[in-house]
C-alpha cells in the first residue's frame, strides 16, 4: 500500500481521539480510513531507530498485538536489542463520558530484563477499551514513537524513574539471593539413611516427654506433701496424748 506524503511544513499531529476513532477503530472494523498515512508494521522485530521513516519526528505505526505465551494475554514487548516496559497508569481517552481507547505509556529500555538500561525512547500505544476482533483478524493497536528531547526533568518524572529503578534493584537482589540460598526440601517419610542425623520419631515425643517429666515432678511433690502431712498428724497426737494421759 502507497503510503501519504505530507508536502514540506505539513505535519499528521492527530489528538488521541482521531488516533482511536478516526484510525484505529476503522483500521479494525475494514473501513477506509481518512488517509493512508499510518503503515502497517511489527514494531516488535526492530528497535526503535530502526524503524522507518524520519526518527527526529514523531512515527506512527499500526501493529498487531503479539502475545508472549500461548495461552496468555501478555505481550510480547521484546525487540533485538531492548525491549518496551510500560510505565505509570493506563490513560483512558474519554470525549464524551464514554471511553472510546485506553492509552498505555511505554519506554524502551536496552539490554535484557531486569538490568536494562533506560532510554529516552517513548511509545503511545492504543487499543480499542474492549478486544474487538473477528474471525481471522488480528488484535491492531495504533503506536506514537518518538525520541524524548532531553530537558530539565520535573519532579514526578524523576520520582517514577527513581521507583522504578529501586523496584529494578530489589527484584535483582532478589533473584540473586534465591540463587545463593535455593530451599531444600527434606523427605522425612523417607527411610533413614546411614550418616544422616537422627530424627525424631514423631513430633508429640519432645511433648510426651515433658509431659511424663511434669507427672513425675508432680508425684514427687505430692509424696513430700503426704510425707509432711503425715508427720504433722503424728506429732499433734503425740501432743494430744501428753495433754491427755
Amino acid at each position: 500500500m502507497d503510503h501519504l506524503r505530507l508536502p514540506p511544513g505539513f505535519r499528521f499531529h492527530p489528538t488521541d481521539e482521531e488516533l482511536v476513532v478516526q484510525y484505529l477503530k476503522r483500521k479494525v472494523h475494514s473501513f477506509p480510513l481518512p488517509a493512508s498515512i499510518i503503515p502497517d508494521f511489527d514494531i516488535q522485530k526492530s528497535d526503535p531507530w530502526d524503524l522507518p521513516g524520519d526518527w527526529q519526528q514523531e512515527r506512527f505505526f499500526f501493529s498487531s498485538r503479539e502475545v508472549k505465551y500461548p495461552n496468555g494475554n501478555r505481550s510480547n514487548r521484546s525487540t533485538p536489542s531492548g525491549y518496551w516496559k510500560a510505565t505509570g497508569l493506563d490513560k483512558q481517552i474519554i470525549p464524551n463520558k464514554q471511553p472510546v481507547g485506553i492509552k498505555k505509556t511505554l519506554v524502551f529500555y536496552k539490554g535484557k530484563p531486569p538490568t536494562g538500561q533506560r532510554t529516552d525512547w517513548i511509545m503511545h500505544e492504543y487499543r480499542l477499551p474492549q478486544p474487538t476482533t473477528t474471525q481471522g483478524m488480528e488484535k491492531w493497536v495504533v503506536c506514537r514513537i518518538f525520541l524524548k528531547k532531553r530537558g530539565k526533568k520535573n519532579n514526578k518524572e524523576k520520582e517514577e524513574e527513581e521507583a522504578e529503578e529501586i523496584i529494578d534493584k530489589k527484584n535483582v537482589q532478589q533473584q540473586q539471593q534465591d540463587k545463593s540460598n535455593p530451599i531444600i526440601f527434606y523427605d522425612f517419610m523417607s527411610k533413614r539413611k546411614e550418616g544422616d542425623l537422627p530424627l525424631l520419631s514423631s513430633g508429640s515425643s519432645g511433648i510426651t516427654t515433658t509431659t511424663a517429666n511434669a507427672d513425675a515432678d508432680a508425684d514427687a511433690v505430692g509424696d513430700e506433701d503426704q510425707e509432711m502431712s503425715s508427720s504433722n498428724r503424728d506429732d499433734d497426737s503425740t501432743f494430744r496424748r501428753k495433754e491427755w494421759p
